[in-house]
């Protein structure tokens, strides 16, 4: 496994490769989830790449960019494990250089939701994604379902910029009691992690209510407040019934794919989940 940090290192490597590359972007602190992303980009590629950058541009000025964690040696002790090719980790100086000034915005589908709530948050998203796509100039690229609006940012970015690649989209891995992983969660204390689950019980409070034909966004928003309301340590920043697309809000029953989701603060830490209910699914 050869450990890259410079841009022009990785261009020099990458006019060598044969056959399709793929892109696992990664902020590090690698948990089951990013090596879910790995063995998919793996079992489908000829060559992998992982990258690992703390991309300072996506942090808002009262989030947790200083106190993110970070565990270099275990993360390429996982890599090196699962067969990884390359590993680039650039410095924010060579990723954001003195004088750099360029920044890519997604309209329409970052307005909402987590764009709402976290200002700039998927503009430094954009711009690092582009970034790295134009570094490494994959074949493919690797997202986790749990991101799902961001999820939907850069498969909006890449369609609209014709950029040359598919966007592969891997299922949010959970723990035992449906936590999603996140690397997040090493922030929460022992009684806030046991409260944790609660986010995912929300969800599936609403699924219920869409199995059982139950199709008023209303509805299921409200079946969600309702279970995490039973949660004392559970702070609701806000709960979403969103087609699955445009991510608007609905304000009556669709046919269409609806994307549930929703933020909750346990203390300090702030966890999102989202699940996607589908009619043809169920």
């Amino acid at each position: 496994m050869q450990i890259i940090t410079t841009i022009a290192e990785f261009r020099a490597v990458r006019a060598a490769v044969h056959g399709a590359l793929g892109l696992v972007p990664t902020m590090g602190f690698l948990h089951e989830g990013h090596l879910s992303l790995v063995e998919r980009a793996l079992s489908a590629n000829a060559q992998v790449a992982v990258s690992i950058f703390v991309n300072p541009t996506q942090f808002g000025p009262n989030e947790d960019f200083s106190r993110y964690p970070r565990d270099t040696d275990r993360d390429l002790a996982l890599l090196r494990k699962e067969g990884v090719q390359w590993v680039f980790m650039p410095t924010v100086e060579e990723m954001y250089p003195q004088g750099f000034q360029t920044y890519v915005e997604v309209t329409g589908v970052s307005q909402g939701l987590e764009g709402e709530r976290r200002p700039g948050h998927f503009r430094g998203v954009a711009t690092v994604v582009t970034k790295l796509f134009n570094i490494v100039q994959p074949d493919r690229a690797y997202f986790g379902q749990k991101d799902a609006q961001q999820v939907a940012v850069i498969r909006r970015m890449v369609a609209d910029l014709a950029m040359p690649l598919e966007i592969v989209v891997v299922p949010t891995m959970r723990a035992d009691d449906g936590l999603a992983l996140s690397s997040r969660n090493t922030y929460l204390s022992e009684e806030q992690r046991s409260a944790a689950p609660i986010v995912y019980r929300a969800l599936m409070a609403a699924h219920a209510r869409y199995t059982a034909g139950d199709r008023e966004p209303e509805h299921l928003r409200a079946a969600m407040l309702t279970t995490l309301h039973t949660e004392p340590l559970a702070k609701v920043e806000y709960v979403s019934a969103a087609d699955a697309d445009s991510l608007e809000e609905l304000t009556a029953s669709s046919v269409r794919p609806i994307l549930l989701s929703l933020a909750v603060r346990f203390g300090r830490t702030r966890l999102i989940d989202n699940l996607v209910l589908s009619q043809s699914k169920n």
